[in-house]
């Protein structure tokens, strides 16, 4: 039996795509083992989708895997070369910016520098009401870095909400499949 690659998976704080990316763990699990980083924001914040503790517990129950929650428990993930391929799902705005602008100070960001350090896959799947204002000049930057892909993304309203961005989550299999073979899933810009 051949042994199963290591996806880090990052929650950040988009709270209402949260259910999305849980959807998939199973799917996910059964390809890769599936280690949870979960953001100060995921860690601490109830809100109408959820209360954060049970959010945790779930996400821990369906990988069976101990959680990455802190900037000291993310930065081995480099010296230990501890995962194959890491996926950021959902991918905030502001997580966004700091990767875009080389800023380490919370325990994603610090995941993602240690992990790219191995010059290994880094998958974005983006959730951001801003993302076609300042945000795109992230978008763009992380686009042209190397290792870097996007799962495909479109405006999810854009009548009421016309700067959002977020990803199709349901294509977040496919990112990882062709970001292990450095390639990006195309299109990357979605209509509906």
């Amino acid at each position: 039996m051949k042994e199963k690659l290591t996806l880090g998976l990052a929650f950040c704080a988009s709270f209402c795509t949260l259910k999305s990316v849980i959807a998939l763990l199973p799917s996910l699990c059964e390809d890769y083992r599936v280690i949870p980083i979960f953001s100060e924001t995921v860690r601490s914040t109830d809100t109408r989708f959820g209360k954060a503790e049970e959010l945790m517990n779930e996400i821990v129950t369906l990988t069976g895997e101990n959680p990455i929650t802190s900037i000291k428990e993310a930065e081995p993930i480099g010296p230990e070369k501890r995962f194959d391929i890491l996926a950021i799902a959902p991918c905030t705005g502001n997580t966004l910016a700091k990767l875009s602008h080389g800023i380490i100070d919370a325990t994603v960001p610090m995941a993602v520098k240690a992990h790219l350090r191995n010059e290994r896959p880094l998958v974005i799947a983006l959730a951001s009401n801003d993302a076609l204002t300042k945000g795109l000049s992230n978008i763009a930057a992380m686009i042209d870095r190397k290792h870097c892909y996007f799962v495909p993304l479109g405006q999810d309203d854009p009548i009421r909400k016309p700067a959002s961005l977020v990803a199709d989550f349901t294509k977040l299999p496919d990112t990882l499949r062709e970001a292990l073979r450095e390639r990006q899933l195309q299109p990357i810009l979605l209509t509906k």
